[in-house]
């Protein structure tokens, strides 16, 4: 009964999202706490939230301060530069947007942290996609995939837990897996081309001058108005002329006049960004405690003047808002799937339901079980409760743990789209897109991620 009640409420959270029924944050709270009344365990609820609010915590506090941190820093100008070398590639191509954003969003995955990722990818990007009318679930689907292949990286989160629970070395299970990950990779980059493509023909290539007429010109950084997927069905026409460095500064987004500009403190917040970075993979300190220093240090250095300060934090205080009580939110949800059990029922029955004649092939069920099991389930859950159980019955048959754990890692291009990932919460709130048209758009796309990842596992010999 609990793996129905189980499956039927994370049905029903999805359904209902995705039909725009019912706001993230409201379906993240009232669902689990229906289904908790019909497991007949409501009087425990409050037990459960805590627990779950609890150990979400610490998450929720590091992104609200890395937002304020990272809001700061577009504030003062440190990613100008970045916004300004995308646009003199993209020249206002919806195609070569698209793929810089999988690209962008690849390799500042290589912190290891996912909302770092999206906030930095997000700032970079969006005013691109804005102003030009591109569909901003594109962008959501590409900076979602290309960081879930990137954090199997040893320090990113998933690599680590398998080796902890099975009891391996974590260069052993990741370092073999490296020609996988990059067909993977080679797939987002190839399928961010083909939406790009897609993107270019529904809209038109404009030179940079045309997209960024100086009287239609917007405020369009993180942080402005805007909603939905950003779909404009409008064809525009190609012109020739003028290119991206000639008029990249009739762009509001890169407003060299904006009051907030800091460029003599330019490689002071550098420096910060970078120190703060590397703080966090070598992991000095907390990831929040971290961020809680780093953005008191921002704003003090940059603006000094208290009514400054509060003028910037009042700038931010709707992105956090949004993405922490998502958080809290999520922990309602996280906390009624544990505290009941359904979790745990769930995946008992995922693993007793493999037929006895798979036993040989258990890297294979393996790898495709940790596709859904890593979306409906938190990592910790899926690594330090299925995995040992999977590896276990792998062991009759012969096969290796370090098999089974590389096998265990395929399903993070899709996990890092469950609505159980705070950072996801990041993603779309910073880009202004409902998590159900996220959902919709990425869910394919990823699982077909991950399937090329097991498949070329396979092909290697890794797993």
């Amino acid at each position: 009964m609990l793996t129905i009640l189980g499956f039927a409420m994370i049905a029903t959270f999805l359904v209902l999202i995705m039909m725009k029924k019912m706001s993230p944050i409201a379906a993240l709270v009232l669902i689990p706490a229906l289904f908790c009344v019909f497991v007949g365990k409501g009087a425990h609820l409050g037990d459960y939230v805590i627990d779950g609010v609890t150990g979400l915590a610490p998450t929720a506090a590091m992104l609200m301060f890395a937002i304020v941190y990272f809001g700061v820093m577009i504030d003062v100008g440190l990613f100008d530069p970045i916004v300004r070398g995308i646009l003199r590639f993209a020249k206002a191509d919806p195609m070569r947007i698209v793929v810089g954003t999988a690209v962008l969003a690849a390799i500042v995955s290589l912190d290891g942290d996912g909302s770092t990722t999206f906030m930095i990818t997000v700032s970079a990007m969006y005013p691109l996609y804005k102003r030009l009318k591109m569909s901003l679930v594109v962008m959501t689907g590409v900076a979602a995939m290309a960081n879930g292949v990137m954090n199997t990286l040893p320090w990113g989160g998933p690599t680590a837990r398998a080796a902890t629970a099975l009891k391996v070395d974590a260069s052993d299970i990741f370092v073999p897996m490296i020609p996988a990950l990059l067909v993977g990779l080679l797939f987002v980059l190839v399928l961010s081309y083909v939406l790009g493509l897609r993107e270019r023909r529904r809209l038109g290539v404009l030179t940079l001058k045309e997209a960024l007429e100086p009287q239609e010109a917007e405020t369009v950084l993180v942080g402005a108005g805007g909603s939905g997927s950003g779909s404009g069905s409008e064809k525009s026409t190609v012109s020739a002329g003028t290119g991206a460095e000639d008029v990249e500064d009739d762009f509001r987004g890169l407003d060299p006049e904006r009051d907030t500009l800091r460029p003599k403190l330019y490689w002071f917040n550098a420096l910060l960004t970078v120190s703060l970075l590397t703080a966090m993979i070598m992991e000095w300190l907390p990831i929040p405690v971290l961020f809680l220093l780093g953005a008191a240090l921002a704003l003090s250095v940059n603006f000094p003047r208290i009514p400054d300060q509060k003028a910037r934090l009042a700038a931010h205080a709707d992105n956090v808002l949004n993405v922490s009580g998502m958080v809290f939110a999520a922990a309602v949800f996280t906390g009624v799937l544990q505290g009941t059990g359904m979790v745990d029922s769930m995946a008992t029955w995922m693993v007793d339901v493999i037929p006895e004649g798979m036993g040989p092939h258990m890297t294979l069920v393996t790898g495709l079980l940790s596709l859904p099991l890593t979306y409906f389930m938190s990592n910790d859950g899926f690594y330090f409760g299925v995995l040992p159980v999977l590896a276990e019955a792998g062991a009759a048959h012969g096969i290796s743990p370090l098999e089974m754990a590389r096998a265990s890692l395929v399903g993070q291009p899709l996990h890092m789209s469950s609505p159980l990932v705070p950072a996801v919460y990041v993603l779309v709130g910073m880009a202004r897109v409902e998590f159900g048209d996220h959902t919709r758009f990425v869910v394919k796309w990823a699982a077909a991620t991950c399937l090329v990842i097991l498949g070329a596992g396979i092909l290697f010999g890794t797993i």
